[in-house]
């Protein structure tokens, strides 16, 4: 058990090159490094390394069968990752990496099992962050990583997230500050005709679909409404993303009739406040004043207008309502359509409780 950690700020764009060294130099003799990258921080080990990888699992507490994606620096590693690799996967690694977009693809024989859960098929991404980039070129390997958090809890988009929940368990920490996307990756998987979405990320999969020419199945775990019979990709299986606080979803069928959605919420929240509970509600630039003098407490996680603004924004938003001391938070869906999917898969698996108006 690691008893200090090493908690470095790193600039963003140009990071201290001994800093770096000295973060890859500990993913090289088995540590762990929580890093940042353009979508959430990551808690990267050796991929090749079975034993470093294991302790990925233990700190953080995560299930055995939900796999670890690995990140590469360029072709040549994912060459090293993968067994083989399809037309359609160098179309989007073309178009689209580096960036927030994982690949399933056959395992190649170095990575091991545990990286998998056990599988014959690896996700695997090219990071858009220049502190990412360059610890994984230095570390000279592929980087195992999922989000650094404890499991279950919301992403880590900022330093501060991982130290809450990392400190003391991991080698080296580098706080780059606030992410871009604020939401995990989108996974396709491109072994499966048509290609299937996995999970929705910073990447909409309409964008995806326009650059293979074809159209992606999306079922209904990628929606965040259940679980799929096995894990092929992190966010599969299992609960994610959620604050200790119980959090109640209130969703539309037809988000053009906002005011619906709103009076919707509202009763939600006086229901709870009958029951003499305090409420926080997860609201919006346009609809936050609809709560004020109902809710105790009112978050603005950002503009329905910018979805961009509620990805980049929602885990923070998830882990602030913890440090309210409210008993119960409510939040209003958004339309599922380009960034929009992403965020309802992760406000439903955060959710305890779903209202459909």
């Amino acid at each position: 058990m690691v008893t200090y950690t090493r908690v470095f700020k790193v600039d963003p764009v140009r990071p201290d090159v001994d800093v770096i060294r000295y973060a890859a130099s500990v993913i090289r003799e088995g540590g762990l490094v929580a890093f940042p990258t353009e979508t959430v921080y990551g808690l990267g080990a050796n991929a090749f390394d079975a034993r470093a990888v294991e302790r990925i699992y233990v700190v953080k507490g995560r299930p055995i069968d939900n796999p670890v994606i690995v990140h590469v620096c360029d072709l040549r590693q994912l060459e090293l990752v993968a067994s083989r690799i399809p037309e359609d996967a160098y179309r989007l690694v073309e178009r689209l990496w580096p960036g927030p977009l994982t690949l399933l693809l056959p395992r190649g024989p170095r990575i091991p099992y545990v990286v998998t859960a056990g599988l014959e098929t690896v996700a695997v991404r090219m990071p858009a962050h220049p502190v990412a980039l360059e610890l994984i070129r230095e570390a000279g390997v592929p980087v195992a990583a999922p989000s650094a958090n404890l499991s279950g809890k919301p992403s880590p988009t900022r330093g501060e997230h991982v130290v809450e929940d990392l400190y003391s368990r991991v080698e080296v920490i580098l706080d780059a500050g606030e992410t871009l996307y604020g939401v995990e990756s989108t996974i396709i998987n491109l072994l499966s005709e048509p290609p299937m979405l996995l999970r929705p990320g910073a990447y909409p999969v309409e964008d995806i679909e326009r650059i293979l020419g074809k159209s992606i199945t999306v079922p209904e775990f990628a929606r965040g409404l259940g679980e799929a019979e096995r894990a092929l990709a992190p966010g599969m299986r299992h609960r994610h993303y959620a604050p200790n606080t119980p959090l109640v979803l209130v969703e539309a069928d037809d988000y053009s009739e906002l005011q619906r959605l709103l009076d919707a919420t509202r009763k939600v929240v006086l229901d709870h406040k009958m029951r003499g509970l305090k409420v926080a509600v997860l609201s919006y630039t346009e609809t936050y004043r609809y709560y004020e003098g109902v809710a105790d407490r009112v978050l603005v996680i950002g503009s329905r207008g910018n979805i961009y603004e509620v990805a980049r924004n929602l885990f923070a938003t998830l882990r602030a309502v913890d440090k309210l001391g409210v008993d119960v938070a409510v939040v209003e869906g958004v339309e599922e359509r380009g960034l929009g999917l992403a965020v309802m898969n992760r406000v439903r698996k955060a959710s305890t409780v779903k209202i459909k108006v």
